[in-house]
């Protein structure tokens, strides 16, 4: 339960240094907001070091960060079930419906948050990195890799210089065989995967200009974003892979590929007009 895990935290508070404190105190008054939190978002929060939120969790006898996180998010589930109890519908249509409504509310709402958050400025720059580049490829790992598939899907029909590869170490190889003036298009929800975040440590040494989209501004794979894109959807550690936050990276990749189409059309008509015959006899 949630109240367990607090309790912990209650228990270890004379153990915690001043800065520490501040930490516990946050999670202790906010825990539904932490729980969405990326480290770096809930040491600026407390104005301490991301350093401070690891040793913060390491007092408490959890691994790291991710750990604590999955911890609160069991309680906090936990107490919702117990709350919850009640409304066991047995196939209740009504009750269906209104949790429906609730995640329609979410996804559109996540959608919402992205499109607020984007500015133009960064898609116009976005394009033209990408129109400039000589090869562009497509980086991501877990659920975040079907976005940029699905991306990489999207610009192959209007020019031949995308790729993407799903394992993550052909990643990690295609990475390194990258050059100054190609582009990379990393994905990744928390920025925070160790997989990507090595990906685009080395396409960055290569030379490669790139492109990240995330939900969180400070993490380990924004250091080596040339343009940052925010994605909105609040998930938690027992939420990976939601269609909210795949639906907002997404999004975001449909905004760029419109803006790339419309800005250079007479070229994106003609290959889109080639790639679209070559798969016409493909459909009944």
């Amino acid at each position: 339960m949630q109240s367990d895990f607090l309790t912990r935290i209650k228990n270890t508070y004379n153990q915690f240094g001043t800065a520490e404190a501040r930490v516990a105190d946050r999670v202790l008054s906010e825990p539904q907001r932490v729980v969405f939190m990326s480290i770096s978002e809930l040491a600026d929060s407390c104005r301490v070091s991301d350093s401070t939120v690891f040793r913060f969790c390491q007092k408490l006898g959890v691994g790291g960060y991710q750990e604590f996180k999955t911890l609160l998010s069991l309680g906090l589930r936990a107490e919702k079930e117990a709350e919850g109890e009640a409304e066991k519908d047995n196939g209740n249509a009504p009750l269906f419906r209104k949790r429906a409504a609730a995640i329609l509310e979410t996804d559109v709402e996540a959608l919402r948050e992205t499109c607020a958050a984007v500015r133009e400025e960064d898609i116009r720059e976005a394009v033209k990195l990408l129109h400039e580049a000589r090869r562009i490829a497509f980086f991501g790992a877990g659920v975040s890799l079907l976005s940029a598939m699905q991306a990489a899907n999207r610009f192959s029909r209007i020019t031949d210089k995308v790729s993407c590869v799903q394992d993550t170490h052909l990643q990690a190889m295609q990475a390194a065989l990258l050059q100054p003036g190609d582009a990379a298009v990393i994905f990744s929800y928390s920025g925070a995967s160790k997989d990507t975040v090595q990906t685009a440590q080395i396409a960055k040494k290569a030379g490669a200009r790139m492109i990240c989209i995330s939900r969180f501004s400070k993490s380990p794979l924004s250091g080596y974003a040339d343009l940052l894109l925010i994605s909105g959807g609040n998930e938690g550690p027992l939420q990976g892979g939601s269609a909210s936050a795949v639906m907002c990276q997404l999004f975001l990749a449909d905004v760029i590929y419109e803006e790339y189409y419309r800005r250079y059309y007479e070229e994106c008509r003609l290959n889109h007009e080639k790639t679209s015959a070559v798969i016409a006899d493909k459909l009944y």
